[in-house]
């Protein structure tokens, strides 16, 4: 076992990890939060999908006051990567760069990634600040209201965002990142029916001109109010794996049961990590939940007192 001993470690800061150490710290457990500072929430240039901001709110602000909340009731948090997850006599040991703890119960709300476009790095932050390059239709759908969008994808994960957009405007543009678009008979009547533009790749690396986004393909430059990769994301689960925990399926999601435990005693998942609705409502929500979990799972092995 490595010391110190906590009730729990919390791996990863993002919506769930800081809502699951809020409560945590507030059932008077002892914890820890591992954070390595690359939560998507932090990506959000400003959200106007979150309850009790009518004015919006970005991602690096509502991180930060979650984080100052937590504090305040005692939890803390160190700035690093686990990078090796184990099990041990008292429940589990980790290690990241800038130290090493146990715990009795560990919390992964470790999110996921998100496949990016050819496009520099640099100028992918800066369209995604400018809302040049969205993420999230159901986060931010709503501000593209009557735009012109295209969605960058193929296959059916492709058509069905380019779809679900389409309910905001009549001006979306399917583009293929690399061969040519190969839809059935029964998918391109849908298309022509909701007057979606079929686009063939393979698009060039993206760039920005003034107020617009560049895609270009063999059949020429595209300009676009805002673009939507649909390329997919990857879950991050080598943690989960090294424990032997159970996934997903194709999805490679952590399986967990109605109150976030998974198939490991003692460990528990939360947010985008676990297959669901990646939206930062829901990740606050499985946090609670894992939180309350954990604490009532830790009183049944010995009395919590005061």
């Amino acid at each position: 076992m490595t010391e110190p001993l906590y009730d729990c470690l919390v791996i990863g800061g993002g919506p769930a990890g800081l809502t699951a150490a809020l409560y945590l710290a507030r059932f008077h457990l002892s914890l820890k939060v591992v954070d390595a500072g690359d939560s998507r929430a932090a990506m959000i240039p400003c959200t106007h999908n979150h309850a009790g901001f009518p004015d919006g709110i970005s991602g690096e602000e509502l991180l930060a006051r979650m984080r100052a909340q937590a504090e305040k009731y005692g939890a803390s948090i160190a700035r690093g990567r686990v990078t090796r997850l184990d099990r041990d006599r008292e429940g589990f040991s980790a290690e990241w760069g800038g130290g090493a703890a146990g715990a009795r119960t560990i919390l992964l709300a470790t999110g996921v990634t998100n496949r990016r476009p050819l496009i520099d790095e640099a100028l992918h932050d800066e369209a995604v600040a400018r809302g040049l390059i969205r993420y999230c239709p159901i986060c931010d759908g709503f501000e593209v209201t009557d735009r012109k969008v295209g969605v960058i994808g193929n296959g059916a994960r492709g058509l069905a965002e380019a779809v679900f957009l389409r309910g905001y405007s009549a001006d979306i543009s399917l583009v293929a990142p690399d061969a040519p678009h190969e839809y059935d008979e029964a998918d391109r009547a849908q298309i022509e029916r909701l007057g979606i533009t079929l686009i063939d790749g393979p698009c060039q690396p993206i760039e920005i001109d003034d107020n617009s986004i560049l895609v270009t393909t063999a059949e020429g430059e595209h300009r676009f109010d805002s673009v939507y990769p649909a390329l997919g994301s990857d879950t991050r689960v080598e943690l989960a794996r090294q424990v032997g925990a159970k996934l997903a399926g194709e999805t490679s999601c952590i399986t967990v049961d109605a109150h976030q435990r998974t198939s490991i005693p003692g460990l528990y998942a939360a947010g985008d990590v676990v297959i669901g609705l990646d939206q930062i409502s829901h990740a606050m929500g499985e946090g609670g939940v894992a939180a309350t979990t954990i604490r009532n799972d830790l009183a049944k092995k010995r009395p919590l007192l005061r």
